[in-house]
């Protein structure tokens, strides 16, 4: 088992920042690519961004490229979405998770639902305008 909690969340106005925060206990993440997901009311949860065992990889949704960025620091076993540059259509309950199987990581499976097995509980995001 693993467990994931976020933390961060709030209310901002627009252009304003926040960072979250995903730490996990339990069983441990190593080796597992991370993800960062989003769900607005009476929407789809939708892939936000996503980072690979090492680091070296990431990837994000097009609507967050240039504001969002998503690191993780493995001796804290906790990852994180810097996001800048808040725009009120970034409102929504954002989630972490981790992904199902070791392996490389691509854009495609990155941004899969499917491909994440455990998940937070969520910290609401709220920009307003």
């Amino acid at each position: 088992q693993v467990q994931l909690v976020e933390s961060g969340g709030g209310l901002v106005q627009a252009g304003g920042s926040l960072r979250l925060s995903c730490a996990a206990s339990g069983r441990t993440f190593s080796g597992y690519a991370m993800g960062w997901f989003r769900q607005a009311p009476g929407k789809e949860r939708d892939f936000v961004a996503g980072i690979s065992w090492s680091g070296g990889n990431t990837y994000y949704a097009d609507s967050v490229k240039g504001r969002f960025t998503i690191s993780r620091d493995n001796a804290k076993n906790t990852v994180y979405l810097q996001m800048n540059s808040l725009k009120p259509e970034d409102t929504a309950v954002y989630y972490c998770a981790k992904r199902r199987n070791f392996g490389a990581t691509t854009a495609q499976t990155m941004g899969a639902r499917y491909e994440y097995d455990y998940w937070g509980q969520g910290t609401q995001v709220t920009v307003s305008s």
